[in-house]
């Protein structure tokens, strides 16, 4: 059931952009960009923007907008993720990475376009929303994005391979290049609606949704198929990888994962019924398998 409604949101989100993007067809980016971003993954993301959106009641329209731009910033970290500068990574999606299929300054450059690409789908003069709304929609995307956000994080993330770093470090540097784009995801759908009064405990909400995605996805690694993962597995023991898996075990991880799991469904009470789709992609995120 929930594989089907991935994938229903994942159709409309990937044709929205590449509707956006054949738009720039002239553009010799355009190959890698597309490659990068199509078909995607599973777009929990995009999932969990409407989600939100559904206990706040926002249009659906405006949700597909905010997804697009999501995405496009996730595959841009993903493709740089992937340089052999960052995690050296030659899979993802289950093909070829960007830079394997491309090279690596085509990768860099189309990365970088599909960062931009994001922000002119926010800035759109067709995404009718109020300006000064529109405009903290932008700039919390570029912190969840720069050096608070993801580049942060990772940069963190390659500082840390081989060395022995505290459980709080390690949390830092997970909300930074996880956390961060999940607590947009949640919080973008109260911008819209102008919620200022929800809008700590959804922040609160992403991060720790965030933070849930990034422990799974070590463990998915620590334990989990190249096959069924479409990426490589077990890499991160192999370069030394600060995790949290890595620091306590996998068993305390998987403790400490459910902790979390349940934390995160006990600020979701106050929402009643409303929260049950939330719920269920968050049971998803927990026991996903790749």
């Amino acid at each position: 059931m929930m594989e089907k409604k991935l994938k229903k949101i994942s159709k409309k989100v990937n044709f929205f952009l590449n509707s956006y993007l054949s738009k720039s067809n002239s553009s010799e980016l355009i190959a890698p960009m597309k490659y990068g971003l199509f078909p995607g993954g599973k777009k929990i993301r995009s999932k969990i923007i409407y989600d939100v959106g559904k206990i706040f009641k926002v249009k659906h329209k405006d949700l597909l907008i905010i997804a697009a731009s999501v995405e496009a910033i996730h595959a841009y970290s993903l493709i740089h993720d992937d340089l052999p500068c960052m995690d050296d990574d030659s899979l993802r999606r289950g093909k070829l990475s960007t830079h394997i299929k491309f090279g690596e300054s085509t990768a860099i450059l189309a990365g970088n376009s599909l960062l931009t690409t994001a922000f002119e789908i926010l800035s759109d003069r067709n995404f009718k929303l109020d300006e000064k709304n529109k405009s903290r929609l932008i700039n919390l995307l570029s912190r969840c994005s720069g050096q608070i956000g993801i580049a942060g994080g990772q940069y963190l993330d390659l500082s840390y391979e081989r060395k022995k770093v505290s459980l709080q470090k390690i949390l830092n540097m997970e909300l930074k290049k996880t956390g961060k784009l999940f607590e947009f995801c949640c919080v973008a759908p109260l911008i819209i609606k102008n919620n200022n009064k929800d809008l700590n405990t959804f922040s609160k909400l992403g991060k720790d949704i965030g933070l849930l995605f990034q422990i799974v996805d070590d463990l998915i690694d620590f334990k989990g198929k190249t096959k069924f993962a479409g990426k490589k597995t077990n890499k991160d023991a192999k370069k030394g990888k600060a995790t949290i898996i890595s620091l306590l075990g996998y068993e305390n991880a998987v403790k400490y994962a459910n902790k979390l799991k349940q934390n995160i469904f006990n600020k979701l009470k106050p929402y009643s019924s409303n929260a049950n789709e939330l719920i269920k992609t968050i049971n998803f995120i927990m026991y996903r398998k790749k």
